[in-house]
């Protein structure tokens, strides 16, 4: 689904970093040996290193990205200084908005593609008329909803 085109506002003009203190560690298949270990504080800015010009976030529209891991309303966030390679997730300005794709390169011609098994996607060649606006960096679910 496209987007209209906003005006993004970086995310190093936010106030000061949220602090969160850990409860712990939990392993996430047997008991984790770290159980003792404990960090006094995260910052999420600092975590997800919002707190450059660079750095933007955006909420996703629909379900391309599944199979990459990103699905409807998460949050990425996007970095504008990062030169897009083949492989990497992307922002891109397509007819008018943003998309959220995988760039690959195939036979040297760069695709824009969607991950989504369960759906067909139009077959999209980044071309002269596409613009890759930034590359996602990080990805935020909220599970509750």
């Amino acid at each position: 689904m496209l987007l209209p085109i906003a005006q993004p506002v970086p995310l190093a003009v936010m106030a000061p970093g949220l602090r969160l203190k850990p409860i712990g560690v939990a392993g996430a298949g047997f008991p984790s040996p770290a159980q003792d270990w404990e960090e006094d504080a995260i910052n999420l800015v600092e975590l997800l290193r919002l707190n450059r010009a660079a750095s933007f976030v955006f909420r996703i529209d629909g379900t391309s990205m599944v199979d990459a891991g990103i699905a409807d309303r998460d949050v990425v966030v996007v970095d504008r200084d990062v030169a897009p390679r083949s492989g990497h997730i992307v922002i891109a300005v397509l007819a008018g908005g943003f998309v959220c794709r995988q760039l690959v390169h195939r036979a040297g011609v760069p695709y824009l593609e969607a991950r989504n098994s369960r759906q067909s996607y139009p077959e999209q060649i980044a071309d002269d008329q596409t613009e890759i606006w930034g590359v996602v960096r990080a990805a935020v679910r909220d599970y509750q909803r």
